[in-house]
């Protein structure tokens, strides 16, 4: 690829810059919002929205990630580039809580929100097509995938949801129309690769690809153990109780468990088969389905679990009943489809990477769905208690059958790192 004296190509072995981690915190404070925000809004209306919101917020992500797969953000021009990206979405983020409706007498939250958004994706347009601009055949797709819908499509369906004029039909259908219009939006983002698969560019760093979806699923996680945290508000706000401490060990449990279910070996695994996929079409394809769309459901499902978590810790700070309340129909959904999302999605990356089913989690998931009407009948306490040994129980469960998998899988990870570790200190001992 050629490219001017204000870029560096990335290389087959590059990694993760701390740039991109850098832009990532301005997602940890996303995701805050976007539970916070819910939490607020218990209602059918307001999950979708949440689920909406974070479907923008994702590719709002991934298209810095396929940047960061083609040049080194950290050089050159680059730098200031992310930092007007991470500035614009952190002004959309501000605007979450009225993306959908404004509050008198301030800016149009909506548009506000739509503008930074529409930013933040022309940034990263414009960089991909500065970028193709010295390759004929990756300038060619360039045009076609920004003619087709990203470019000019899907800006235009945000920016025409938040142009919507204020009291149109009452505040229901000003909503319902707007958010019609962001789902359009997002099927749109969606479709854009499925039907235009022979137009995408060659993924270049397969380390780097894996790396930064793992990366997110982490902050996704984070999230989580920050609603355990800020949940309950019983720091300056609530008392502490032990219904607070025992419902907080069993949410670390449950995200411990999450994060073994992922990083234990599937992500090594999934990396593994990226890694092994030559043929270029087959690769984007592979890098296209596992991680551009099935981690986006592995990063809700932590998410909505927090989500839960939150509502059901704020209540056991000041419960009613001394052994604790039932848990309502909302916080119930979100804490099992939270996991049963989570978990599902493994099984969809397992098929879809390595053409292998993995049972026990499906039968996990099953109990979890079984088990709703008896924790709509206990406790809170005893319904998150219920959850976390389903979880743990499917999470070793699924460890076990893994086990010869488990061990291929991390023996070639461990070579990989100590023929990596030993290059690298070679070139120290001879250059530093």
């Amino acid at each position: 690829m050629r490219l001017s004296r204000g870029v560096q190509p990335s290389a087959p072995g590059s990694r993760a810059t701390r740039l991109e981690l850098f832009y990532d915190l301005v997602f940890v404070f996303a995701f805050i919002q976007v539970t916070t925000l819910t939490a607020g809004n218990a209602t059918p209306r307001g999950l979708v929205q949440c689920l909406v919101v974070l479907g923008l917020l994702w590719w709002a992500w991934s298209g810095f990630v396929v940047i960061g797969n083609l040049v080194r953000t950290d050089q050159g021009v680059l730098p200031f580039v992310a930092f007007a990206t991470v500035a614009g979405a952190f002004v959309f983020t501000l605007a979450m809580p009225q993306a959908f409706r404004s509050q008198p007498g301030g800016l149009s939250g909506p548009l506000v929100f739509a503008m930074c958004y529409f930013l933040v994706r022309a940034l990263q347009v414009a960089v991909l097509g500065w970028l193709a601009s010295g390759d004929r055949e990756r300038r060619r797709r360039f045009v076609v995938v920004l003619v087709s819908s990203r470019g000019l499509l899907v800006g235009g369906l945000v920016l025409a949801a938040a142009l919507l004029p204020q009291r149109l039909a009452g505040e229901t259908w000003e909503i319902g129309l707007r958010l019609t219009l962001w789902i359009v939006a997002l099927v749109v983002e969606y479709g854009t690769a499925l039907f235009l698969s022979g137009t995408g560019g060659t993924l270049l760093s397969a380390g780097h690809w894996a790396e930064r979806h793992a990366q997110i699923v982490l902050v996704a996680l984070g999230e989580t153990i920050i609603a355990l945290g800020l949940g309950a508000g019983f720091v300056v706000e609530l008392p502490l109780n032990w219904l607070v401490i025992i419902s907080g060990l069993l949410g670390v449990a449950v995200v411990a468990a999450l994060w073994w279910a992922y990083f234990d070996t599937l992500a090594l695994a999934l990396e593994q088969a990226l890694h092994r996929t030559r043929e270029p079409k087959a690769r984007s394809a592979l890098a296209r389905d596992a991680y551009t769309y099935l981690h986006l459901p592995l990063v809700a499902g932590p998410i909505l679990f927090a989500l839960g978590l939150k509502r059901l810790l704020t209540g056991t700070a000041e419960p009613v009943n001394p052994a604790g309340d039932l848990l309502p129909g909302f916080e119930l959904l979100v804490l099992h489809g939270g996991a049963a999302l989570y978990l599902l999605t493994l099984v969809a990356l397992g098929w879809r990477a390595l053409r292998v089913w993995r049972w026990p989690t499906i039968a996990g998931v099953a109990v979890l769905v079984l088990l709703l009407p008896v924790a709509a009948r206990v406790p809170e306490l005893a319904a998150l208690g219920l959850l976390t040994a389903v979880v743990l129980t499917t999470i070793v469960a699924q460890t076990v059958v893994d086990a010869p998998l488990r061990r291929q899988v991390r023996e070639v990870a461990m070579a990989e790192q100590l023929a990596a570790e030993a290059e690298q200190t070679t070139w120290r001992g001879q250059h530093l």
